[in-house]
Order: C-alpha cells, then sequence, then structure tokens
C-alpha cells in the first residue's frame, strides 16, 4: 500500500442478501481488482454465478463503478462512517453481446430465406 492510502473496510451484497468478500482495501485498489477477488470467492451453488469480471457490476451511493478506475477515483470514501463498514451490490449481468448475436443471427436466416411459389 502506497503512502498516503485511506483504507476503506468494504462489503460487498450480491443478489440474494448474501455478503461477500468483507474486508479492508487500499483506497487505490481498482474495480477490476475487487471484481478478481469477487469472482474467486463468490459462493458455490448459487443461481447466478457470472463467468467472468465483465459480468459483474458494482454499485455504490447509486452509481455503477468502472473497471479502470481506482475506489479514490469512484470517491468511496468513509468520512461520513467513522470505524463503519461501506456495503457495495454486485449485479450479475451476462454479457450481452453474444446474446445479441445469436438473435442477429436467427434474425438474419429468417430474413434471407425465400420461398417462391410458381403457378
Amino acid at each position: 500500500m502506497a503512502e498516503g492510502d485511506e483504507c476503506l473496510e468494504l462489503k460487498f451484497r450480491i443478489y440474494d442478501g448474501t455478503d461477500i468478500g468483507h474486508g479492508t482495501y487500499s483506497s487505490s485498489a481498482t474495480v477490476a481488482s475487487i471484481k478478481q477477488r469477487l469472482l474467486s470467492e463468490w459462493p458455490q451453488g448459487k443461481s447466478f454465478m457470472p463467468k467472468s469480471v465483465n459480468d459483474m457490476k458494482l454499485i455504490h451511493a447509486g452509481k455503477f463503478l468502472e473497471n479502470g478506475k481506482t475506489l479514490a477515483e469512484c470517491r468511496v470514501h468513509v468520512d461520513d462512517l467513522p470505524g463503519g463498514v461501506i456495503t457495495m451490490h454486485v449485479v450479475v449481468q451476462p454479457s450481452v453481446a453474444k446474446q445479441k448475436t445469436d438473435k442477429n443471427q436467427a434474425k438474419k436466416q429468417k430474413q434471407s430465406s425465400c420461398s417462391c411459389t410458381i403457378l
């Protein structure tokens, strides 16, 4: 941890109310590195499991946190919570790109098929 880094105590709540990843994080930690840790600690047996970091979104104070930013850049501070734990929400959202391409391909097949009737 670099000098001047603030330590934040965070926990992450998933869709069913389970808390994961509880611990102390440096304010210089990136959102992507936190998501990677959460992915490795994800509880087994849940109906929704992210396959990659891109399948997860972190929400703090009503805003989605961007992967490339640090906690400090996302303005995650404990100024108003002395000695408190910050709870962030984790949303699992499978990548839409593959689903869209499958739908587009099916749509193209319907459009490209033609039928002729000769009387």
